[in-house]
Order: structure tokens, then sequence, then C-alpha cells
């Protein structure tokens, strides 16, 4: 991640290292909440870079009711944390009440930690409200020494945040997933290289491009992967890149018959003036 300064990669690093056996600590002590979010708040300020006076703000207050923990940059709300004892097994209820405060206040992304698991999802803002897991770890199974995991925890950290680096950590995981792949295995530019490809094989197998793409279906792919709300969401996403480019191949096209025709009138009106020179 060579956009993230140096410095805050080695301060990543070496609190990491420092946090991890006092994380280990407070499980097998099965801390309370409160002492839980003093450990949090610290691993904020220590390992991902946010000042503990002017950037965390603790019990912040959303309609009558708190999240336990809020972090601002530039006077602007990040991120909400809900924190969670850390004894505690992180489920899906508990960031419920996390997203209706994000909600509540327009924010795009909250947190679900019990010191040790950490979640980090983006809201959205449909009907109903949901929310997606975009960063899932453990600070006790990750090493200083992995290059992978010290980038991971840099999309959290402030200097990765102001860079916008979890939403374009966001924007990959979009298009990188099985889901996706499944969805491109199914359209039609695909089950044409196929058949390509099977009619170099043999010339004596005949088959559509049609029969391809549902034997990839029904034979190849799994079930979840071409099913459900998640699969939708990608043949959606797939067929709106399709008619993005198909717009721009036109405007392309058209653009360049507009060019074609400026040069055919210019090239009329220098004949027509030759014509009139040689009268």
């Amino acid at each position: 991640m060579s956009s993230i300064p140096a410095k805050a990669i080695e301060r990543i690093k070496k609190s990491l290292k420092h946090f991890q056996p006092i994380v280990k600590s407070a499980k097998a002590r099965d801390i309370n909440e409160s002492d839980t979010v003093v450990v949090i708040t610290d691993m904020l300020e220590s390992v991902f870079g946010y000042d503990k006076y002017t950037e965390i703000t603790s019990e912040y207050a959303i309609r009558g009711t708190f999240c336990d923990l809020a972090v601002k940059l530039d006077g602007e709300l990040a991120f909400l944390l809900e924190v969670k004892a850390i004894g505690i097994e992180l489920k899906d209820q508990h960031i419920k009440q996390a997203v209706d405060y994000a909600a509540n206040q327009g924010i795009e992304w909250v947190g679900l930690t019990n010191g040790a698991e950490w979640r980090i999802y983006k809201v959205t803002f449909g009907k109903p409200i949901g929310f997606e897991t975009v960063l899932h770890f453990n600070i006790l199974d990750i090493s200083h020494k992995k290059n992978e995991d010290i980038e991971m925890l840099a999309l959290l950290a402030k200097e990765g945040w102001k860079k916008a680096k979890i939403e374009e950590h966001h924007s990959l995981q979009q298009y990188l997933n099985r889901f996706t792949i499944g969805a491109l295995l199914l359209t039609e530019p695909v089950a044409k290289v196929l058949r390509r490809e099977l009619r170099r094989i043999s010339t004596d197998i005949k088959i559509t491009e049609d029969e391809i793409s549902s034997m990839i279906e029904t034979e190849v792919l799994k079930r979840e992967i071409v099913e459900g709300e998640k699969a939708d969401q990608a043949k959606k996403l797939i067929t709106k890149a399709a008619k993005k480019a198909l717009r721009k191949t036109k405007a392309k096209q058209k653009s360049s018959n507009i060019l074609e025709l400026e040069k055919e009138k210019k090239a009329k009106s220098e004949e027509d003036s030759l014509k009139v020179s040689n009268l």
C-alpha cells in the first residue's frame, strides 16, 4: 500500500505487536464492556492513529440513545463503533443497533468489535436499510510480519481513511467475488469464446451458445453462485457495466461520424472554392 506513509505502516506494525498480548490477557480475564471500550480506544489511537482527545468520542448521543464510540475526521463523523465485552461472541443482531445509529446520521460506515474480533460494515441506504461486511479480522490471528495483514489494518487507519482506501477496497470486493465471476461466465461473450474453443477441439462438436450457458449454470456452477440476492446484484452490476460500455461505444461512433461529416464538408467547401477561383 504505497500511498500509506511508511511512518504509519511502521506504527501499525509496532502497535499491533504491543497490543496483541494486551488483548489476549483481557480475553483471558474476561473483562467487562466498559474496560473493553478503554482497550479499544487505546488501540484506535496507537494502532490506527486517531487522536484520543479530538477524534474519538465515547457514548456518542444519537436521538436519545448512545453509540459506544464515534470517530471524527476534520469535524465530520467518519464511522461509528459498537463495542461488546471481549468475552461476547459477535452476532448480526449486535450490529443492527449501530446500523440504525448510522442511518439516523447519514453515516455509511459502522464497526462492531469486542476488542479481538473486528467487523467493519458499509450501510446501504435502501428500503429497508441494509449493511454488508467489508472488513472482518481478529487481532489475535494476524501478524505484524505479513504485509497483507498490515495493509488490511491500514484501511481502517486514519491515513487510509483519509485517502478513502476502504472505499477502494469495497469497490474491488464488488467486482472480484465469486458471484460476479459466476455472472460473467453466463454472458454471451464468454459463451462465444467457449464455443469457438470447443470447435477447435473437434469440428464435430455441435453446440449453441445458449446450450453452453445453460450447461455452465446447471452443471458447472454451484446453485448459490447463480441464485439469490448476491447473484442478482452481480448480474445487475454486469448489465449496468455493459450498458455503460455500449453508450460509450455509441458516443464514440457518433463523434467519429460527426468528424467524418465535418471533413467531408470541409473538403466540399475547398472543392467549391477551387471551382470558383478557376472561373
